[in-house]
């Protein structure tokens, strides 16, 4: 019965170590930052009321696709919502919207951390 669990450790190493690497590091974050990033915001507007990063703008998921044409394409888009599920989603709409230069953040409260 352990001999099949042992094979389970190294996968969820994997899956730990590629889920902790899909946001953008604090290096990315300042250089982004420096050339002119926009910080998104992709949770709801009562959520983003509730408490949000100062620099960051909302534009709700539901809405990112209809409101492409408020960001710069030629400034980094970096995305956080409140895990980093909905802002990787974003990243996908981003994507195929033909924006090159998009950064998943994950969390806002990352944004503090990572400023630090």
């Amino acid at each position: 019965m352990m001999g099949r669990w042992i094979y389970l450790i190294p996968i969820a190493v994997f899956i730990y170590l590629w889920w902790s690497r899909r946001a953008a590091s604090a290096i990315d974050l300042k250089a982004l930052l420096e050339r002119g990033g926009q910080i998104v915001d992709v949770r709801t507007q009562a959520e983003f009321q509730s408490n949000a990063h100062p620099k960051a703008k909302n534009i709700p998921m539901n809405q990112l696709a209809a409101r492409l044409q408020e960001l710069d394409r030629n400034r980094p888009v970096l995305l956080c919502c409140e895990s980093g599920s909905r802002s990787s989603a974003g990243l996908a709409i981003l994507k195929k919207a033909g924006f090159s230069d998009v950064a998943n953040l994950g969390s806002w409260r990352r944004i503090h951390t990572l400023l630090a």
